[in-house]
């Protein structure tokens, strides 16, 4: 008896099958259910007839979106035009505005023909188990409505997939953007397959993806098993809110020593943005450590970046605690901040969706509408435009461009999002940064937004009134153009396949030129972008990092792209560590905040912090360095930067100023005005008074605004010089008299006696208080009124 059970257990243990069950609607990889009994099959079955419940098995997407299959996979029956061929069939790819290039928005056969298809070669059997479909990227509202699939292992015979009755025919799309997902009830096993459309609205137009699992072959799973392969020990799923927030908790909560967990604000629903400190003194700033920042997540089906920064905490704290050298010379040097979801009311949009299911633009601007990236004030404009009319450096500087008032105002102009930003980024003195996007596979770098010429113009008028913009013709030069490629080059040049661009871009052909880097104004220019304003606003340079093609990738790529990305992601952290930093002080050792640090051939300053300390990026080599600050002397000096790791230490000290002493001075005067002696007399009742409102643009004005006292000793020079040619005149006046000889004739002789002066220079004995006497009157008055009281402030309009 009890044999015959084991056997009977061993039997329905055999029957058991593991059907993980899903509703149409919802992405294959949400799971539903998972039946491990019989009776749970057999109760799933009869849900089927009522509810459209279907059970499948799970497989990702062979990487149709993600470029993973390559062009020479794909063949069609026919092409519509050159723009539209099988390498245009991929989900989710974007057309391009110009009409003569290759790049169409889907595969479109030709009209003329009977017979439709198109074909994917998997190379491996593969265990296929549904197909999504799209309609085409244009105006026009193309898209198939039904088709059949068709599977084969030689590529010459052909087996309609059946469900017993008849073949079996998928309902396709109802419009062009949506992505629907057909799933088979039962795997087939292939390795090609072909879909076979039968009906479409408009031209016969379309972009897939199709879902299947490689076969394994014992032969590669011997070696695999054998093969020692390092793998990190994180959380390759992706993250919901409440699941991010727990996470970051627990990450938090296993170093705390290193980690702070804190909100930047809220977004426009109500949920909390959240950020993640990681560093050896969390919750305070360390004069001279520089604070970094990664931000991901601006649109909300941009998941990658988002799921990248969870896994980036997560190995930076584990490594940390495992005494990694690498990692704990990073985070003990460096303020890290990391902020995975920017946006998460979108994210949510397109987390219901799916990773496939989800359109180009579900999710992708926040519940008001704003596309926070490029949400920021323009602050180029306002350089430009004071470039244009010589007010730079005089009235406006070349950093830290002020914004206009009214802007950030609660109007709805700028998201709540992006205040909570801008709020964030003016309280830290950030260095370095970048935000991840997706979409497209390169690093930009600023300027993003273009600064047209006259004839570029022109030339934009021409493209506007032919239908289509042209972009790449002109490019945003920034003033640390080499700096910026070469933070850029730094994060392409460690990814694994960021400048592998020999099949072209996601959607274009690859704008870099084979480097994996580009000038976004070149590229695909934008206004009022997170990019530019962190350079005229702040001190931090900040980058664009696109990871890839697909925005929302399978969870089963997620440990690849890891891998893809872990090591640019610290690389480009170390780089806040290049170039000079310091602290500038005065003579007493107190610090100077908000003094400029500029460098010689390079039209941008930055500022110190709070405690005086300041970090400049710099590329190797000597630069000629200065510090200024309000009441103290400039001070310059040479700094080199070498090709070793670490930044260059380039400290200030700055004496006070005579301008400075001069305010003083005349502060305890009550800034009245001054009174300069003359030559003469003291006492003699004459007075000099010098007006620079009157003489706005002398050489006087400006030594006195200089405070150089160099007027004053010109002054005193020439009273010393016409005192000596009177004392001369006069001696040689008494001389000439002394030797005439006497008269015969009888007359009374008057003697006059010869004039006495006192040897003492009067400027030996003069206090310098005594220049504001008001009994001091030198031959000649002219009105000299106190320079501090000069109004500075000018206005646009005077040029």
């Amino acid at each position: 008896k009890r044999r015959g059970k084991e056997r009977e257990k061993e039997k329905e243990k055999s029957k058991r099958k593991k059907v993980q069950c899903f509703y149409p609607h919802i992405l294959t990889d949400k799971l539903i259910s998972v039946c491990t009994s019989t009776y749970c099959v057999n109760m799933l079955s009869i849900l089927i007839l009522f509810s459209g419940l279907r059970c499948v098995s799970v497989c990702p997407p062979l990487g149709m979106e993600s470029h993973r299959i390559e062009n020479d996979q794909l063949l069609t029956s026919s092409v519509y035009q050159h723009r539209y061929g099988s390498h245009r069939a991929r989900l989710n790819i974007q057309a391009s505005g110009d009409e003569d290039d290759m790049n169409g928005g889907s595969w479109c056969a030709n009209s003329e023909e009977k017979v439709h298809w198109i074909e994917l070669d998997a190379r491996t059997l593969t265990e296929f188990t549904g197909v999504i479909t799209q309609g085409r990227d244009d105006p026009l509202d193309d898209y198939v409505s039904s088709y059949y699939v068709a599977f084969s292992n030689d590529s010459r015979e052909w087996t309609v997939l059946h469900d017993g009755y008849a073949e079996w025919l998928f309902f396709g799309n109802s419009d062009k953007n949506t992505p629907v997902l057909s799933q088979f009830m039962e795997p087939v096993v292939a390795r090609y397959i072909r879909i076979l459309p039968q009906s479409w609205n408009g031209t016969m137009c379309m972009r897939m993806e199709v879902l299947g699992c490689p076969v394994p072959d014992p032969l590669s799973q011997y070696h695999s098993q054998n093969e020692v392969m390092h793998r990190d020990d994180l959380n390759y799923t992706h993250h919901n809110y409440l699941d991010m927030e727990k996470l970051m908790k627990s990450i938090s909560d296993e170093c705390p020593n290193i980690t702070r967990f804190y909100s930047l604000g809220k977004s426009f629903n109500g949920l909390e943005i959240y950020a993640m400190e990681i560093t050896d003194n969390p919750g305070t700033h360390e004069t001279g450590e520089p604070e970094f920042r990664y931000t991901a997540g601006y649109h909300g089906n941009e998941a990658l970046g988002r799921e990248l920064l969870l896994m980036l905490m997560q190995y930076l704290c584990r490594e940390y605690k495992d005494g990694n050298p690498r990692v704990r010379h990073l985070v003990d040097e460096t303020r890290i901040h990391l902020v995975p979801s920017v946006n998460p009311d979108g994210h949510m949009k397109a987390f219901e969706k799916g990773s496939e299911l989800g359109s180009w633009t579900l999710g992708h601007w926040t519940e008001d509408g704003h596309d926070i990236f490029q949400n920021f004030p323009d602050l180029n404009n306002i350089l430009w435009d004071a470039e244009d009319k010589g007010m730079v450096p005089k009235l406006i500087s070349n950093h830290h461009v002020p914004i206009p008032e009214g802007i950030l105002s609660s109007n709805g102009s700028v998201a709540v999002e992006t205040l909570a930003l801008i709020s964030w980024m003016e309280n830290h003195p950030f260095v370095l940064g970048a935000n991840l996007q997706g979409g497209e596979r390169l690093v930009t770098y600023p300027f993003d937004m273009r600064r047209l010429t006259k004839e570029s113009e022109e030339m934009e008028k021409k493209l506007n009134s032919r239908g289509y913009h042209q972009e790449g013709y002109s490019e945003g030069v920034i003033e640390d153009q080499s700096m910026f490629r070469w933070l850029a080059i730094s994060y392409a040049s460690t990814h694994r396949t960021m400048t592998q661009t020999y099949q072209g871009g996601c959607h274009t052909d690859d704008p870099t030129g084979g480097m994996g880097i580009v000038n976004r104004a070149k590229w695909k220019p934008i206004p009022g972008s997170m990019n530019d304003f962190s350079y005229l606003r702040t001190n931090c340079f900040e980058l664009s990092i696109f990871l890839g093609c697909d925005k929302f990738p399978h969870q089963s790529e997620l440990l690849r792209e890891w891998e893809h990305n872990k090591e640019a992601l610290l690389t480009f952290m170390a780089q806040v560590h290049r170039g000079i930093k310091g602290v500038v002080r005065d003579k007493e050792g107190n610090p100077i905040s908000n003094a400029t640090v500029s460098v010689e051939g390079v039209n941008h300053d930055i500022r110190t912090g709070e405690s005086g300390d300041y970090w400049r990026l710099l590329n190797p080599g000597e630069y000629r360095v200065t510090a200024r600050a309000e009441g103290y002397s400039p001070f310059t000096r040479l700094c080199v930067v070498g090709f070793d790791p670490g930044a260059t230490l380039c400290n200030f000290d700055l004496n006070k100023s005579n301008w400075d002493r001069i305010k003083q001075i005349m502060a305890l005067h009550g800034n009245r005005p001054i009174r300069l002696l003359s030559s003469g007399n003291r006492g003699s009742g004459q007075r000099y008074t010098y007006s620079t409102n009157q003489i706005p643009n002398s050489k006087f004005s400006n030594q006195i605004l200089n405070g150089n006292g160099g007027v004053m000793r010109r002054a005193r020079l020439r009273r010393l010089r016409l005192m000596r040619i009177r004392r001369l005149r006069q001696q040689r006046l008494l001389a000439s008299k002394t030797t005439t000889p006497p008269t015969t004739t009888t007359m009374t002789t008057t003697t006059v006696p010869p004039t006495t002066e006192s040897t003492t220079p009067w400027y030996d004995s003069w206090p310098l208080g005594e220049i504001f006497e008001e009994n001091t009157t030198p031959p000649e008055e002219i009105k000299l009124t106190d320079a501090l009281d000069y109004n500075y402030n000018y206005k646009i309009d005077d040029y």
